[in-house]
């Protein structure tokens, strides 16, 4: 153990105060502003935006390329940029594990998840799983996990981030920026729908990367090339000085000394920060259910025009994976070693001092960066590129739980709502999570921890992994049954729950102030606790789904992979439900009509004030509403079997596109590993 204290002294190139303030900078982001909110009005104009099809699934009629920068854009948020940067600064290259795993199971998604989805005819997961088990206690649950989930993962996350870079850049208040930002984006989801995010995240995806590979060429140019990266790493210690008491803290060398296996990925199973086991599982089990269970994803899939350019589009995000390591990894690392006193500080004084907390500083290593290397006008770019990750991230969030709560919950409230009143209300609802977002703001503030990137991955390990085995459970094994699934699902959350809130009550932590968690509590890592979780869940639904009834396959067609292909008609499930919405909407819908024929002498529908018909028109909301379908109409729709049938050339083209995408990942984990 080393006693020792470390003064901030003044790093190169290192600014008192750097803010964005000049002309060009300030040219640069009204131009991007324009461009986005420009192509969020074109796109008002390509899809039907007042039918739920055309809100909230584009009208499935996206071809690849918006499908895979979507899915990239919707991805990656300004939370990367800040926390794996950060995590970069902090620990080196593993924590681009997440990233390069994510190339292998976004394959999975476009292959074997996709088809089943489509054939199932879902809009949301909680759909799905209901039509897959029928009753609706899995579902809801679902959809509100998910809603946890979005706000203490996602969009807190992304505000937090954001609001450090814009504290960094520009000097901002914290809530006059957020608010900002947060209404402009709530503006162009609000008013296109899936179709205006997925246009706008295309646009957004081309000035992430265009911005990052910019600051990349300036942050390896700074610190002397990608060769001096690899020496200078080792040396990005802290000043220290004795002159400050040195009895005040008893600090371990390991807690300011860089890691001898920075530029390892897979690392120690026991000492490692991040296990190697931990890494190729757990990191996988957790990709499984971001990837290919939850809405945000699995929405921009289900938009696509066929199965051939939703592989194509997973093949494009897998790609664009690639890029991350390299354009936040290395910068974090980079800004470490320009930067060593503020971004590697350790003491909890100099910390506050330097960006406001005291468990440390590695959260502003990305913003560090583009405040004190980047010339007037690239400057502005990068505040841009933060932005619109910033934006698209939570751009995507609020359609997603817009869509999430107006088909999962509001159904289940106002059985006989229709199209018109869902529209509506999922527009409120994306509100509301505005509001929500504001609220959270100074909880943020005062719980994030020292690394931005693991606490996203701690409270996903602790919350994810049963939605993950039910899932797979539900698409690979027919046996699995609703009992099973359901709690699977319930002992799942026990053990995340339990985890959790011990984290809460004792903390995290911090290397100069370890927690006082118990071991057997806290002591596994998350990633460890990831894996022992996923395969409990998994032994319970499969334990009583075996002691339970099976489920014929008459209600199984087209919903499990292995039926994926039938062409028997199906027996939903949740088909009784159904009826009972419908026969609650076709009453309300002759209560409507009784009640406006008596008004219509003296309310005639073309008096209606010029400011309604604007905003019904803004919102994608006609005054008028299309017909409810008839019981046969329906029936016969129910009966169309979706195609997920494609062109073998198209096929053999995607397949061989995918090889070549695993090979060249392959190459780059056996480099690094």
């Amino acid at each position: 153990m080393m006693s020792a204290t470390i003064m901030p002294t003044t790093s190169p190139g290192a600014t008192d105060k750097a803010t964005i303030n000049n002309p060009a900078d300030i040219a640069v982001i009204i131009g991007y502003f324009v461009m986005v909110i420009g192509v969020g009005v074109w796109s008002m104009f390509r899809t039907n935006r007042g039918t739920v099809g055309g809100y909230f699934l584009a009208g499935r009629t996206m071809v690849w390329w918006p499908v895979g920068a979507s899915l990239f854009a919707s991805n990656i948020g300004s939370g990367h940029f800040v926390g794996l940067a950060g995590t970069g600064a902090a620990s080196g290259i593993a924590v681009g594990s997440f990233e390069w795993n994510a190339i292998f199971i976004v394959l999975l998604l476009g292959w074997l998840f996709v088809p089943v989805y489509l054939t199932a005819g879902v809009i949301t997961m909680p759909q799905y799983l209901k039509k897959r088990f029928g009753g609706s206690r899995i579902s809801l649950y679902l959809s509100i996990i998910s809603l946890f989930l979005y706000i203490f993962t996602k969009i807190s996350v992304d505000m937090f981030s954001g609001a450090v870079f814009i504290q960094q850049a520009l000097g901002w208040n914290i809530y006059v920026a957020v608010i900002a930002l947060l209404s402009i984006t709530a503006l162009y989801t609000v008013t296109g729908g899936l179709a205006a995010l997925m246009y706008t995240d295309t646009v957004q995806t081309f000035v992430i990367i265009a911005g990052a590979f910019v600051l990349m060429g300036f942050s390896f140019h700074e610190v002397g090339g990608y060769n001096a990266l690899l020496e200078k790493y080792s040396l990005a210690i802290p000043s220290l000085t004795e002159s400050m008491d040195p009895m005040r803290y008893n600090i371990s060398e390991q807690c300011y000394t860089p890691r001898a296996d920075a530029f390892n990925l897979l690392r120690d199973p026991v000492s490692g920060d991040l296990p190697w086991p931990g890494v190729l599982l757990g990191i996988a089990i957790n990709g499984g259910w971001y990837w290919c269970t939850d809405q945000v994803i699995v929405q921009r899939c289900l938009a696509a025009k066929n199965l051939s350019h939703v592989k194509a589009g997973c093949i494009m995000c897998g790609y664009l994976k690639l890029f991350p390591m390299f354009l936040m990894v290395f910068p974090g690392m980079i800004s470490r070693v320009l930067y060593p006193d503020e971004v590697g500080c350790v003491v909890p004084e100099v910390c506050k001092q330097v960006c406001g907390t005291e468990v440390g500083c590695s959260n502003i290593a990305y913003p560090k960066l583009v405040v004190s290397i980047m010339p007037d006008g690239l400057r502005g770019l990068m505040l841009a590129v933060m932005l619109a990750a910033l934006m698209s991230s939570l751009a995507s969030i609020f359609n997603s739980s817009s869509t999430l709560f107006t088909m999962d919950i509001w159904t289940r409230l106002r059985p006989q709502a229709r199209d018109r009143e869902l529209m509506i209300v999922g527009r409120v609802w994306v509100l509301c999570i505005v509001a929500i977002s504001i609220c959270w703001i100074p909880v943020v503030q005062a719980a994030q921890s020292g690394q931005l990137f693991d606490y996203i991955q701690s409270v996903t390990s602790y919350l994810a992994p049963p939605i993950a085995a039910v899932f797979l459970l539900a698409v690979f094994v027919k046996r699995v049954t609703e009992p099973g699934a359901f709690w699977g699902l319930m002992g799942g959350l026990a053990m995340g729950l339990a985890r959790l809130g011990a984290e809460f009550a004792f903390g995290t932590g911090s290397c100069v102030f370890p927690s006082s968690c118990p071991t057997v509590v806290c002591g596994v890592h998350y990633l460890y606790f990831s894996i022992i979780q996923f395969f409990c869940t998994g032994l319970l639904a499969l334990f009583v789904s075996y002691n339970t009834p099976p489920i014929e396959d008459t209600h199984l067609h087209r919903l499990v992979f292995s039926l994926r292909f039938s062409k028997e008609e199906r027996l939903d499930l949740d088909r009784v439900e159904e009826e009972k919405a419908r026969n609650a909407r076709r009453k309300a819908e002759q209560k409507t009509k009784a009640i406006v024929e008596n008004e219509s002498v003296d309310n005639p529908p073309d008096t209606q004030s010029g400011l309604c018909r604007l905003i019904g028109w803004f919102c994608g909301v006609g005054g008028t509403q299309a017909p409810e379908p008839t019981e046969e109409e329906v029936t016969e729709a129910s009966k169309q079997i979706p195609d997920i049938r494609e062109d073998p050339v198209w096929r053999n083209v995607v397949d061989a596109n995918a090889l070549v995408m695993m090979t060249v990942a392959i190459f780059f984990w056996g480099y690094y590993a």
